[in-house]
């Protein structure tokens, strides 16, 4: 069978929800995500906006770890910073840079990363998706927790980035269960990043000292024993965090920093490495904790 044929056959095969699309858009995506190595998969702390535009270790850890990766084809961000009612894709070609935060230098709302979405990605990850129904959207863009720290990644903007949202109504082995459906991107070229912290809790910042490197006892017990479970591969543990005791409550008092974590780990199988890097608390109750697995 040669290519013509059987993309034709493929075509009449797809789902109801590709049906619109052409011949020329399904040559596309077969070009696009053909098997490639295996990528990592990364779990980001991206801390305060402001590191959009700070040099300081944490930032140099975002750019240290890209050149331990392959150039990807694309990038999937699921970020603490886009929760939605049921789970959305971006499928739009230019994806706007979001400012979703306030009180910042007028600098830092001038920052534009305009690279380009990947439509064909969001159909992919619709079509893999069972156990949740993924829709296509195109009104929300990349927001912080995916510009901030891919920006120092690939500064050139050349890479398609897309986001995955977080559905709050879902539970955390609910997000696992769906993260463990796009095992097979990891194997077309694509990085999939959680952003997010492992522990956050900005009720109890201590804002005089926002920039040093201090956690409060409870924040670094609980970062500790979260790297224990990561380093042991109880991953069941870090679902069922709410368990875990009143550090982790004081760490994870609202769900949707943490639970890009469950995301990562959920891809992660049992010939991967684990690296972890930037591993340091600020202003007391949060943790740039990060990871590369694979």
């Amino acid at each position: 069978m040669n290519r013509k044929t059987f993309l034709k056959t493929l075509l009449a095969s797809v789902p109801v929800t590709m049906v619109g699309m052409n011949l020329k858009h399904l040559h596309k995506i077969t070009d696009a995500f053909g098997n490639s190595s295996k990528m990592p998969v990364l779990f980001l702390g991206h801390g305060s906006p402001m590191n959009a535009i700070a040099e300081n270790e944490f930032v140099q850890g975002f750019r240290n770890i890209s050149t331990e990766i392959e150039i990807p084809k694309a990038i999937v961000v699921i970020s603490a910073h886009w929760e939605t009612k049921g789970t959305k894709v971006t499928a739009m070609e230019y994806p706007a840079t979001i400012h979703d935060f306030g009180g910042f230098p007028k600098e830092l709302y001038e920052i534009q990363y305009p690279a380009p979405g990947m439509p064909e990605l969001a159909h992919e990850i619709k079509n893999i998706t069972k156990t949740s129904e993924v829709s296509l959207d195109e009104k929300w863009g990349l927001d912080h927790g995916a510009w901030t720290v891919i920006r120092h990644m690939y500064p050139k903007a050349d890479i398609p980035v897309i986001q995955l949202s977080l559905d709050y109504s879902k539970n955390p082995q609910d997000h696992y269960e769906l993260a463990k459906e796009l095992a097979s991107l990891r194997h077309k070229g694509i990085l999939v990043v959680g952003s997010g912290n492992l522990v956050h809790n900005l009720g109890m910042v201590h804002w005089q000292k926002l920039n040093e490197n201090f956690g409060f006892d409870w924040a670094n017990e609980a970062n500790d024993k979260m790297k224990k479970f990561i380093l042991e591969g109880n991953h069941q543990a870090l679902i069922n965090y709410s368990k875990q005791g009143s550090a982790f409550n004081l760490s994870i008092p609202t769900p949707e920093h943490y639970l890009p974590l469950l995301y990562a780990l959920a891809l992660q199988d049992d010939k991967d490495e684990l690296k972890i890097f930037n591993d340091e608390p600020v202003g007391g109750s949060l943790t740039m904790t990060s990871l590369k697995i694979g």
